[in-house]
């Protein structure tokens, strides 16, 4: 009996690609149930997996103009410089398509939370061979491709893209970074895997169709999950008019895949075991047994404290960094208004999440009306840990699916000045973005991304981000509380 289902799998493995086949691997093993819309799913990244072979080389080298030209510091140089740029995008586009034909599609997937849109991107990137692994798989039938490969979180994305423009500023004033950041990109990786792709903020919306459309010209083969459809994105952001022929532009190089038919969250499955998430609905340091037991679980987790006893400094992007008063080697504790209260974004806690593999929190509030920006930013934090697998102890006061409280908002006007309204019962902005203006003396606020008063975007678009985002979050913790994860 164990021969006979050794060579179904055996069979099943070389009659298809090897997205699915990884995917049938892990029905029978009992790791995942079969979903048709995952199946499908499959199917179209397999065939995206074989033409990644067609894929032509990229050139080595910089065709950065300023190095050599002095262009940073004439007018009518930059003008020159960046008309050479366009022109050889041009004919590098052309010969490309001469040589080559067209470079395959890219893939922008959308839907719920849990449905597995991450789950077969990831197994495809795995499917995909780098120049430098030897490891090939037992499937010697499959042709492996063999291109250079990234797969990030698309907010960190977008850091890394906003550091680089930063650093590239400090040498040229007045360049163009977006062309050499394109082919920097484009050196490094030929395929980039993005999860949550998502556009909350000005800066990005700007940036976003001409980096794009550059990485094309260098055949850069994006892939994409979104719990938003492309016409969602930046939905209710200022300027968005610029934005939409970035939309047209992945309407016309990427094939859109929907799977809002699959609303099963395969997430809540794996249900916390009361390992990560407490509660009570006392102060968490209040005198009763309940939060004494609290207190001593968490005691427990945090370990040792020898090498807590000093601060220590965390380094983050653009020369900033965050202060961490209770640590150890493995863990840092933290109060709510210590992450949440204070102006940080994503970068902060990501830096955090690679810093330190376990991250407590204590004196998580329910997240309504009161704490608009405090959810944004405890929303980033969990979706930083999420992505590097870090585990998030929470001390709360109301039990996990009383966290958020929904919220409708929309922005009102007076005598040319516009406010956020929220009504009723309160909840949180879903942006995972917060972007961190420095000021001339060197102090750092939250900029708003929307040019209105006293309206940042990430609030005024909650309304129609609300439900993916505290489904996303809570689908996360319910995840992330299961024994088995974080990293060792």
């Amino acid at each position: 009996m164990m021969k006979i289902a050794q060579h179904r799998i055996a069979r099943r493995c070389f009659s298809t690609g090897p997205v699915a086949a990884a995917y049938e691997l892990k029905v029978d093993a009992g790791e995942v149930r079969r979903d048709e819309a995952q199946v499908a799913l499959a199917a179209k990244l397999d065939a995206l997996h074989e033409s990644l072979a067609l894929l032509p080389p990229v050139p080595v080298g910089t065709d950065d103009p300023t190095e050599s030209s002095g262009a940073s510091s004439s007018p009518l140089l930059l003008l020159l410089a960046r008309s050479l740029a366009s022109a050889q995008s041009f004919f590098r586009k052309k010969f490309h398509l001469l040589f080559f034909g067209p470079p395959p599609r890219g893939m922008y997937i959308y839907g719920p939370v849990g449905v597995g849109k991450s789950f077969l991107m990831d197994l495809f990137y795995s499917s995909v061979t780098a120049p430098d692994d030897d490891s090939c798989g037992n499937n010697d039938s499959h042709k492996h491709a063999k291109i250079t490969k990234r797969r990030v979180h698309f907010h960190e994305f977008m850091l890394d893209v906003h550091h680089r423009i930063f650093v590239y500023k400090q040498k040229h004033p007045r360049g163009d970074a977006i062309p050499i950041i394109a082919q920097q990109l484009a050196q490094e990786a030929q395929l980039l895997c993005f999860d949550e792709f998502q556009v909350t903020d000005i800066a990005d919306a700007m940036i976003l169709k001409r980096l794009f459309s550059l990485l094309l010209d260098w055949n850069v083969v994006v892939v994409a999950t979104s719990n938003r459809s492309p016409d969602a994105l930046y939905k209710g952001g200022i300027n968005r008019s610029l934005f939409l022929p970035f939309i047209d532009m992945l309407k016309h190089t990427c094939d859109i895949i929907s799977m809002e038919n699959s609303r099963k969250d395969y997430r809540l499955e794996k249900r916390a075991c009361g390992q990560s998430y407490f509660w009570s609905n006392e102060d968490v340091h209040g005198d009763n047994n309940s939060n004494n037991n609290i207190q001593a679980q968490l005691e427990e987790i945090f370990g040792d404290t020898a090498s807590g006893t000093e601060a220590e400094i965390i380094p983050v992007l653009f020369g900033r960094t965050v202060q961490v008063a209770r640590l150890n080697d493995r863990c840092a504790w933290f109060d709510f208004s210590e992450l949440c209260y204070q102006p940080l974004g994503a970068a902060d806690y990501i830096s955090l999440c690679r810093r330190f593999p376990v991250l407590i929190m204590d004196r998580v509030p329910q997240l309504d009306v009161n704490y608009l920006n405090e959810a944004r930013r405890f929303v980033t934090l969990i979706d930083a840990c999420y992505e590097s697998h870090t585990r998030l102890v929470l001390a709360a006061q109301v039990p996990l699916d009383e966290l958020f409280v929904d919220f409708e908002a929309q922005v009102e006007s007076s005598d040319g000045d516009e406010e956020l309204i929220v009504n009723e019962k309160g909840g949180n902005s879903s942006s995972f973005a917060t972007t961190m203006i420095r000021t001339k003396e060197g102090k750092y606020f939250e900029w708003s991304a929307t040019g209105r008063t006293g309206v940042s975007l990430a609030q005024f678009s909650a309304a129609n981000d609300l439900a993916f985002s505290f489904r996303r979050a809570t689908s996360r913790l319910e995840e992330m509380g299961g024994k088995e994860w974080g990293r060792q």
